[in-house]
């Protein structure tokens, strides 16, 4: 499945075939999260939710390919992500984009 930003695919006719989208809501354990509390004392990057938000952007992007494969789509463009702090520790994400079909 093609995947894309742009709004158009070079070369190619797409036909519309409708919005897709794909979202988790992913946290951290307790005991990452104290970890992490401690680490805004001194700075740095906080890698366990670097790892929490990459997983989270790839549980939500494979949700938003199976959702265009079973329109038949070709690929998906206009593809945007969005994320939101649900609560301490926890982020939802969201990828949306417009399945579309090789015409």
């Amino acid at each position: 499945m093609l995947i894309v930003t742009t709004e158009e695919i070079s070369g190619k006719n797409l036909e519309t075939l409708g919005l897709v989208k794909g979202s988790t809501v992913q946290t951290v354990n307790a005991f990452k999260d104290i970890g992490a509390s401690f680490k805004t004392l001194v700075g740095g990057e906080l890698q366990k939710y670097n790892e929490m938000m990459e997983d989270a952007r790839r549980i939500a992007s494979d949700r938003m390919v199976k959702e265009a494969e079973t329109l038949g789509a070709d690929a998906v463009v206009g593809v945007r992500f969005s994320s939101a702090s649900i609560m301490q520790g926890a982020a939802e994400i969201m990828v949306y984009g417009t399945a579309v079909k090789f015409a």
